[in-house]
């Protein structure tokens, strides 16, 4: 009987135009969780007289979706450890189009848009874990990293972008609602999955699903079609099985350090990063910036994240030592917003922005992928979810506490001085990791 380990082989394979093809769909479904992270930022420039709401308030209209994406993060573990990368991955879709399209026509006051940008944020908050997952299991070892980027990452910041053009080019003619009617155009994305998106081989083959695995093998190494078609094939994976979506085994003596050191770290990253995207259009127009620059600076920050995750994901996929890099990478992201709390000149501020969208959101991305890559296939969507979840603990806090900062201190120098230290204290928290892989035990048989 010929054993295949499913992970090998996809590991080994060549890149191909099954490998572009998923991460293009990917790209499309992170698209939209990058274009709805950031959007609210450009709600707050209409709605804060209308509804008279302080900087605390208004803060809040971002982190409201953020409190939705930590449950989604947190929750989707279980699910799609348990049922599968796939059918989580729909379900979610589905989720944040419905309540993107009824914030459209229903959110006319403080708490109703609140109320449903924190539902809208619960099938968000599940796209992004799930998605580096999912790639992390379609991609080649020597491009680990970079695969994962060309897909998600590259989908979650023009997605961001996207938001910035809307914001800027159609709100001002047909308001801020425009925002969430593009955004349920996630309907199609969902449609087109339901047709064409495969499950993860290495999930079939860790929960002993046989059924499928031989179809997406062949898809995913054509020249290989035959092997996998053999009526004596018989699919293996060396892992064990038996701890689909523990939390428990996040803490067991091989992952402990590592998942501590992660969490602190999304949690200080993800504070800086939404404490600036949320903030940064109206501070910016508060030092002089005109409307449309002030808006373009979160354009600029979400395409600097690509960048900066696939050079950080370049370094550790030639290098190794994950958590240097990417420590290395806040530091540097630190020092830049830190420029800003003390120079006020329009090229500081657009140099200075950018570094910060490379290196602290790009930071944020190779942790995304090294999270993944640092688990095994069986707790791997808990882990991410829960690294993201804590991270969006920090996420949410962000832009409540940064207005909370301004309205003590007024002006930009304490806002940005308090997102430069709790970037500083991520790439303290990373550099602590330990990460060492688990006995596999015996292979998993599918």
């Amino acid at each position: 009987m010929a054993a295949i380990d499913v992970r090998e082989e996809i590991e080994h394979a060549p890149v191909g135009r099954y490998h572009v093809w998923l991460a293009w769909l990917v790209g499309l479904i992170v698209f939209f969780e990058g274009y709805d992270t950031f959007n609210a930022a450009y709600v707050i420039h209409y709605v804060r007289g209308p509804w008279q709401l302080s900087p605390s308030q208004s803060g809040f209209l971002v982190s409201s979706a953020l409190i939705g994406f930590m449950l989604g993060a947190l929750i989707q573990g279980k699910m799609s450890d348990r049922y599968g990368r796939r059918t989580t991955l729909i379900g979610a879709l589905w989720i944040a189009t419905l309540f993107s399209f009824a914030t459209a026509i229903l959110a006319r006051s403080f708490f109703v848009f609140c109320a449903l940008r924190l539902l809208t944020g619960i099938g968000l908050g599940t796209l992004l874990p799930v998605s580096v997952a999912y790639l992390n299991e379609f991609a080649p070892h020597r491009l680990k990293h970079r695969f994962a980027t060309w897909g998600w990452g590259l989908g979650f910041s023009t997605g961001g972008i996207a938001a910035s053009v809307v914001g800027v080019f159609l709100t001002p003619s047909l308001g801020w609602p425009i925002l969430y009617y593009f955004a349920s155009l996630s309907a199609v994305i969902a449609v087109t999955c339901h047709r064409s998106l495969p499950e993860s081989p290495q999930f079939l083959a860790v929960r002993g699903r046989h059924a499928g695995i031989a179809g997406i093998l062949s898809r995913v190494n054509p020249a290989q079609a035959s092997r996998y078609h053999d009526p004596e094939a018989q699919f293996v994976i060396q892992e064990p099985g038996y701890h689909a979506g523990s939390l428990r085994r996040l803490f067991s003596p091989e992952y402990r350090r590592t998942t501590l050191a992660v969490w602190s770290a999304a949690f200080f990253v993800l504070f800086s990063i939404y404490g600036l995207t949320g903030w940064v259009p109206t501070v910016m127009m508060q030092r002089g910036e005109t409307f449309a620059v002030s808006f373009g600076f979160g354009a600029l920050l979400l395409g600097m994240n690509f960048f900066g995750t696939m050079a950080c994901g370049t370094v550790i996929d030639r290098a190794g030592k994950a958590h240097w890099a990417m420590a290395a990478w806040w530091s540097a992201g630190a020092l830049s917003v830190a420029a800003l709390g003390f120079i006020n000149l329009h090229a500081v501020n657009m140099v200075a922005l950018a570094a910060a969208g490379f290196f602290i959101l790009g930071g944020q991305g190779a942790l995304n992928n090294t999270t993944a890559s640092w688990y095994e296939t069986e707790v791997r969507g808990t882990a991410l979810g829960w690294m993201l979840g804590m991270g969006r603990l920090g996420g949410i806090l962000g832009p409540v506490i940064s207005g909370a900062i301004q309205e003590v201190y007024p002006g930009a120098h304490a806002l940005f001085v308090a997102i430069a230290l709790s970037a500083l204290a991520g790439a303290v928290s990373v550099s602590l990791a330990g990460p060492r892989r688990a006995s596999t035990g015996s292979a998993t048989t599918a």
